[in-house]
């Protein structure tokens, strides 16, 4: 007759193997991935516990690389840009690497400096379905598009939209160089030669949105 399991225990950290780095509930971790060419996988701790002979398991809530989701990487998605998904996983505790950092996009926005382990998170992501939440973000310059955190931008005086400089037939360096902008729309009202196959002023940023 088997003999049944004594019961797991909850831990309330574990040290990662090999390093100094102590692991807790609500961290975000690296984790080896099956395959040794690809990056490693990024998730959310959720729990942590041993069994009788001290194998721990880790409760992991996965988060997804744009070119794991099913729409795959878009113009849009960052570098460093990860979806919190609804896919969790009971994983060895032994397959996590080390440790990393997902911001809000916001805080992202603002690092001075990105390193290794700093990722962010704007969107949840269904698993199966491929939705995501929010399903609407607000969009930017004549080519419509959510903001990149990695591409350069620059924000027009007058109608206060932001626009990438090669949208604007400009270089990055030119860009750079600007004092004052003023994009092709206000520019052409200013000088009160508006041709009329032009497009009006776009409104508000918050009123202009783009299905994910």
């Amino acid at each position: 007759m088997a003999k049944t399991k004594p019961g797991k225990k909850d831990l309330d950290s574990y040290s990662i193997k090999g390093t100094n780095k102590i692991v807790r509930p609500g961290d975000c971790v690296l984790m080896r991935p099956s395959d040794s060419d690809k990056p490693p996988y990024v998730a959310r701790v959720e729990k942590l516990e041993s069994d009788h002979r001290n194998n721990v398991k880790v409760k992991v809530r996965w988060y997804y690389r744009p070119e794991e989701s099913i729409g795959g990487r878009r113009q849009f998605h960052g570098a460093k840009e990860l979806f919190l998904s609804d896919h969790f996983d009971m994983q060895s505790a032994h397959t996590i690497e080390g440790k990393c950092i997902v911001h809000s996009f916001k805080n992202y926005t603002k690092l001075e400096n990105v390193g290794p382990e700093d990722y962010f998170c704007r969107f949840e992501y269904k698993a199966a379905t491929g939705g995501f939440t929010p399903d609407r973000v607000a969009v930017y310059c004549k080519c419509e598009m959510p903001y990149n955190p990695d591409d350069l931008m620059v924000q027009c005086e007058g109608c206060k939209d932001w626009f990438h400089p090669s949208c604007m037939g400009m270089t990055i360096e030119e860009a750079k160089k600007l004092e004052h902008f003023l994009c092709s729309d206000c520019s052409s009202e200013d000088d009160g030669k508006r041709p009329l196959s032009s497009f009006h002023v776009s409104p508000p940023v918050e009123s202009k949105y783009s299905h994910c």
